[in-house]
């Protein structure tokens, strides 16, 4: 895939949309182009989080561990971006990202990410939307979960 198309790929994310194309091409010059295989971990719960990810194709499960194993607590496919929690919040990944298909993703290194937002302070308000509906997601999924492991163990 040409520079151009990373670009245009890296515009469609919410996230980057209002970025400068020329901003957008340095991120994807300094970003490196990583393919996974169905079943491949791009990251695991409680690796360090040194970078993050931008899906450019295929799909993904968000795994939590948990006692009973592995919850699947979403999906995530093109344009979407993973592995962000664990630079902003500078904490161990907190699930683990499966390629569920193959997949195509512009791994975005912590310092890249960071100075990003601090060129791009309008990109922090989005980011909070994205973090506010993943965690409301996350919460939802983790009750079901939680409350059928404690009908199965009644």
């Amino acid at each position: 895939m040409l520079l151009k198309d990373e670009v245009e790929m890296l515009r469609r994310v919410p996230l980057f949309s209002q970025i400068a194309p020329a901003k957008l091409k340095l991120l994807a010059f300094a970003s490196d182009r990583i393919t996974c295989r169905e079943g491949q971990d791009l990251f695991r719960q409680g690796d360090i989080g040194d970078a993050a990810y931008v899906i450019l194709s295929g799909t993904a499960d968000v795994l939590v561990h948990s006692d009973a194993g592995d919850i699947k607590v979403a999906d995530v496919g093109s344009n979407s971006i993973v592995g962000e929690i664990a630079i902003l919040c500078d904490v161990s990944r907190t699930a683990t990202v499966r390629a569920a298909t193959r997949l195509e993703v512009l791994k975005i290194s912590k310092e890249n990410f960071l100075k990003l937002m601090s060129d791009f302070p309008e990109i922090s308000s989005e980011i909070m939307r994205v973090l506010a509906d993943r965690l409301n997601h996350t919460t939802l999924e983790l009750s079901v979960a939680r409350s059928r492991e404690q009908q199965m163990q009644s």
